[in-house]
């Protein structure tokens, strides 16, 4: 089955409402099999140019549903506009759930190791996932949490995974745990949506740094920072790679402020560079 441009289509509605259009503004293969089987019909004007127009609209739309599933011609324009298409809507107006391309899944995971009260619009919703389960926000932009609230990006599977054994690093804030996960621009959409506070919880290594600055400060601003632990000096120093320094060498930071800054000498100063994992049950680790 030919499936049907929506500029073509928008140019077929304006022929149903009877308005002829030029043959050379409907150049394409559906256009083509609709002379051939007499669905639109040609008409020569006075200086020679050929316009297409519909004479039968009953045997259009008959010939519009049986060749390329289209019910109703302009709730098929109209779906292609909508940002909130669902594929049943799909079905209905062309009998093909992928009449538009839309992800399956928005949104982004939610994880805590204490119960949150959020809203989803008007209704409230408590964030509270059982162990070994996260939440999964799709309607996120109608999802909102109180502004006491700090959101903390982790970076790494593993670090979301156990939440529970990092509480110690998060004593002086309420915070709701964030995963970047579908890869998408959700998660940025949502903070850029809400008032609240960003922590970014990452790798202590040079790429962890710029997938801060380029991914989260760049929209947020001054609302968001990076987590940087209090001993991370002794931490680089007993724990870090020296490969990861080596190998990202190339991708430095440079003129950096306050904590980054800070963060960035250390890394310089020993060479090395610091997965986030490390700090996974380490509330011993000095």
């Amino acid at each position: 089955m030919i499936k049907l441009p929506i500029g073509i289509a928008e140019k077929l509605q304006q022929m149903l409402d009877g308005q002829p259009i030029s043959s050379s503004n409907l150049k394409h293969a559906a256009i083509d099999k609709m002379v051939e089987d007499g669905t639109i019909q040609t008409i020569q004007t006075a200086n020679n140019k050929r316009k297409y127009y519909v004479q039968n609209k009953d045997n259009f739309m008959h010939n519009l549903k049986v060749d390329f599933g289209i019910n109703d011609l302009q709730a098929y324009i109209t779906a292609h506009a909508s940002e909130e298409l669902t594929r049943a809507r799909s079905v209905e107006v062309s009998s093909d759930s992928k009449l538009k391309k839309r992800r399956t899944f928005t949104g982004f995971l939610v994880n805590t190791y204490e119960p949150i009260e959020a809203m989803v619009g008007e209704v409230r919703f408590l964030v509270a996932p059982q162990e070994g389960s996260y939440t999964f926000i799709y309607d996120y932009k109608h999802f909102t949490i109180p502004m006491d609230v700090t959101v903390v990006g982790i970076e790494n599977p593993e670090n979301f995974e156990y939440i529970r054994q990092q509480p110690y690093l998060f004593t002086d804030i309420k915070p709701l745990f964030v995963c970047r996960y579908p890869q998408s621009g959700d998660l940025i959409d949502w903070l850029q949506r809400i008032p609240n506070h960003y922590l970014h919880f990452g790798d202590f290594d040079f790429e962890g740094i710029n997938i801060f600055l380029q991914t989260y400060e760049k929209h947020l601003g001054e609302r968001a920072s990076f987590f940087v632990p209090k001993n991370i000096s002794d931490l680089i120093k007993k724990y870090g790679n020296r490969n990861l320094y080596d190998r990202q060498l190339h991708h430095a930071p440079k003129d950096l402020q306050g904590e980054l800054d800070k963060l960035l000498s250390i890394i310089h100063q020993y060479k090395k560079g610091l997965e986030q994992e490390v700090l996974i049950a380490r509330n011993s680790v000095t």
